[in-house]
């Protein structure tokens, strides 16, 4: 044995505090190298203190990060959608990213899965916010508020199939307006679906629809096409799957999966191919079977009167009554809309199969809906302990999927992404204090400015650096001029150079002309 060896089995000896014959000590000390052999491989595989724990960095599934770019297209994006919720004479309120799970259950029929619930810490039961709507509702009652015109812009979470490419995520902002109060029928409504158009129109997205319908036509057309009222629901869920699927493959999960007859089935595929506009509500309210449906002729009334209200807010061209639209949500109980991109009545054509070796691709230009909602009559009133109603109507515009649009479109363009309005540049050495001190007095004007941090910079990059950033003027400061106690203004586009000093910057005076040529 060697000197190790020895070692370790007198350790061994003394440890058990008795002789130990040769051969059994030997046995012994093996079993204890057998051992920490396996020890330290372990080690080794979970990475041991010289072996650095592998992971991959990323962003979690359904997740991403927004670069300066992508974050001046938001925020345009944000302004205009903003600048007209304020046009409309909304206000805005904020509320709790995560909500009570009782809050939030029973609201969204079978999406009601995509909730993600958090962790109980040992106190209450809490999921993450599944849309902007039902928080708004508990807002309502919780407050005892009965008249309000609200928007809030916040993030949500499902716990959904995420497809990047098409702007649908497991996180993603909410851009809402809602009209809560008791008003005269379809005023609120047609008021919503102007904002959509509005919105859309002003974001420069192509041409684009908004269908509507209504749940009351929705479960009259069933009750006449023979669905049973506990299948009501389950099968508005699918028949909103129809942006999704063909006809047959939604029939075939309303047959086989859920039950429904195949002549129940047929019946519901003639009414949902229907699609015009007042026109359509007028044949309805006359057609021997929908005529029979209360609710129906209810909801058929009140689409007339959206339609000549529309027409005076000047959007009828933009909006086609749809009975294939159904939203799956539980809470709707009066008209709903969904904005498409794309002319009426088009339909995007299927994917062309995989090619060998090519990259999988997730029809980046067909996005789905870029905005929906609806009116929910019934959701203020769960939320109230004396079940007082508020009647509401709200749309959602999908910014996430308007995002990916956008993006698309500005991959080949130059998009500003800051808002400096001037760099305070040198063209000599030594002229660090004198940058400084214009800087802060551009400042102090309120004026969007920066120098470089640098105390001898080449003007040669002072200039690269505006053309890069698209910083359109440029304040020089060199010998000569600071003898003047004047500034050489440039604008970087066209080169242009003025020393006047109705346009330049009078440094011992703070005299700021820059606010004349702002851009």
């Amino acid at each position: 044995a060697n000197d190790g060896s020895l070692f370790q089995m007198c350790i061994c000896a003394c440890l058990l505090g008795r002789e130990i014959q040769m051969p059994a000590l030997v046995s012994l000390v093996f079993q204890i190298d057998v051992e920490v052999a396996k020890l330290l491989e372990l080690k080794l595989r979970l990475g041991g203190d010289d072996v650095k724990h592998q992971f991959v960095l990323k962003t979690p599934k359904g997740t991403r990060d927004y670069n300066p770019k992508q974050m001046a297209i938001r925020e345009k994006v944000f302004n205009t959608i903003v600048s007209c919720f304020k046009r409309h004479g909304a206000e805005t309120i904020d509320t709790p990213v995560f909500e009570l799970k009782e809050t939030l259950t029973g609201k969204y029929g079978e999406d009601s899965k995509l909730i993600y619930d958090l962790k109980d810490q040992g106190g209450e039961l809490l999921s993450l916010r599944y849309d902007l709507t039902v928080p708004f509702a508990r807002f309502l009652a919780m407050n005892k508020i009965s008249n309000i015109k609200r928007y809030h812009i916040a993030k949500v979470y499902r716990r959904d199939n995420p497809a990047m490419t098409r702007g649908r995520y497991r996180e993603f902002y909410q851009c809402d307006f809602d009209i809560a109060g008791h008003y005269d029928p379809m005023i609120p409504d047609a008021e919503c679906l102007r904002i959509v158009s509005e919105i859309l129109g002003e974001l420069d997205l192509g041409d684009f629809h908004i269908k509507v319908n209504d749940r009351r036509i929705l479960d009259g057309m069933f009750a006449v096409c023979g669905v049973p009222d506990d299948k009501f629901r389950t099968i508005c869920s699918t028949v909103d799957k129809l942006d999704k699927m063909c006809w047959e493959d939604v029939k075939n999960e309303m047959v086989k999966e859920k039950g429904l007859s195949e002549e129940a089935a047929d019946m519901i595929g003639q009414y949902v191919s229907m699609q015009g506009g007042m026109d359509l509500a007028v044949r309805l309210l006359e057609d021997p079977k929908m005529s029979q449906s209360k609710q129906a002729c209810a909801g058929l009334s009140d689409m007339k009167q959206l339609f000549s209200y529309l027409e005076l807010f000047q959007v009828t061209d933009k909006v086609v009554f749809d009975l294939s639209l159904a939203r799956g949500l539980d809470y709707y109980t009066g008209v709903i809309y969904e904005a498409m991109l794309g002319p009426a009545g088009a339909t995007p054509p299927p994917p062309p199969p995989p090619q060998a070796g090519a990259p999988k691709a997730e029809e980046s230009l067909s996005v789905g809906s870029v905005a929906g909602g609806g009116r929910y009559d019934g959701l203020v009133g769960m939320f109230d302990p004396k079940g007082r109603a508020v009647p509401c109507v709200g749309v959602s515009i999908g910014v996430e999927r308007i995002f990916s649009i956008l993006e698309q479109k500005a991959e080949a363009e130059k998009v500003r992404t800051t808002e400096v309005q001037v760099l305070v540049a040198s063209a000599q050495k030594n002229l660090l204090e004198e940058r400084l001190r214009l800087v802060t007095e551009l400042w102090n004007a309120g004026i969007k400015a920066e120098s470089m941090f640098k105390k001898n910079p080449k003007l040669l990059s002072q200039l690269q650096h505006c053309e890069e950033s698209g910083i359109p003027l440029v304040a020089i400061l060199g010998e000569q001029e600071l003898k003047n106690g004047m500034v050489k203004l440039r604008t970087v586009a066209t080169r242009e150079e003025v020393r006047d000093s109705c346009v330049c910057v009078c440094v011992c005076n703070s005299l700021i002309a820059i606010k004349s040529r702002q851009c």
